[in-house]
C-alpha cells in the first residue's frame, strides 16, 4: 500500500435480506489517499448512503475488506470501533444535529468534554474551529438566532474540532439553498485545500462535484466511475 494512501477498500458487499435480498453495495474497490476530497455521487438507492455509513463505521459490510491506515476496522471490537469513530472520524449530517440549548461554541465542545478534555482546553478548541468555518465572531449565538448555512458551519466546526484523520459529509447541503450550499461547500474545499482535512462527502447533486478533487459515482451498488476532477 502508499504510504500516503489512507482508506483501502476491497470487494465491499452490503446485503440487507427483508424477504428479498436487497444488494446495497455489490462489491466496489477503491483506495483513499490522505488529503483528498473525494465526493461519492449517485441516484437514490445506488449506495452511496449505504458506502458512507461503513467507510464512518456506522455500519458493518456483509463482506469485503475495510482498512483505515492499515488498520482493519471492520473486525474491530464494538466498543474499539465506537472509541475509533469518536476520537478519530468527523462527521456532518444534513439535518445539523445541533442542541438547540447550547450555543455555538458548547454545541462544538461537548465532544472534547466527552473525550474527557478539560472544559478550558475544550473551549479554546472550539473557538479555533468555528474561526476556521468563519463563525469567530458567532460562538454564543444559539441555533434559531443562526441561518441554515451557519448552523451546517457549526456542524462542520464541530466535526474538525478534534482533528479527526477523516470528515464524512452525508448530504450536507440536502436542506439548503443553491447561495448557501455553495458557502458550506466553500468551507469544506478551504478545509481540504488550506488544512489538508481528508473530506469524504455524499451528494446526489451533480454541480456539487466541482468542489472536490475526485469523483466516485455509484449506480445499483456499483462503482461506474472513479476519476480525479
Amino acid at each position: 500500500m502508499d504510504e500516503k494512501t489512507m482508506i483501502k477498500v476491497k470487494n465491499l458487499k452490503r446485503y440487507y435480506d427483508s424477504g428479498i435480498v436487497v444488494k446495497a453495495l455489490n462489491g466496489v474497490s477503491f483506495e483513499i489517499k490522505k488529503g483528498e476530497f473525494i465526493v461519492i455521487i449517485g441516484a437514490s438507492g445506488s449506495g452511496k448512503t449505504t458506502l458512507l455509513r461503513i467507510l464512518g463505521l456506522i455500519d458493518k459490510p456483509t463482506k469485503g475488506e475495510y482498512t483505515i491506515n492499515n488498520l482493519n476496522v471492520v473486525d474491530l471490537p464494538e466498543e474499539a470501533r465506537g472509541y475509533y469513530r469518536l476520537t478519530q472520524l468527523g462527521y456532518v449530517f444534513q439535518d445539523y444535529a445541533l442542541l438547540n440549548e447550547m450555543s455555538a461554541s458548547e454545541n462544538v465542545y461537548i465532544l472534547s468534554i466527552m473525550e474527557g478534555k478539560s472544559k478550558k482546553e475544550s473551549l479554546i478548541t472550539a473557538k479555533d474551529a468555528l474561526e476556521k468555518v468563519g463563525l469567530g465572531d458567532k460562538l454564543d449565538r444559539v441555533p434559531n438566532q443562526l441561518s441554515g448555512g451557519e448552523k451546517q458551519r457549526v456542524a462542520i466546526a464541530r466535526a474538525i474540532a478534534k482533528k479527526p484523520k477523516i470528515l464524512f459529509a452525508d448530504e450536507p447541503c440536502a436542506n439548503l439553498d443553491t447561495n448557501t450550499s455553495e458557502q458550506v461547500l466553500e468551507v469544506l474545499k478551504e478545509l481540504n485545500q488550506k488544512h489538508g482535512q481528508t473530506i469524504v462527502m455524499v451528494t446526489h447533486e451533480p454541480w456539487h462535484v466541482k468542489y472536490a478533487s475526485r469523483v466516485i459515482q455509484l449506480k445499483d451498488g456499483f462503482i461506474i466511475s472513479d476519476k480525479k476532477n
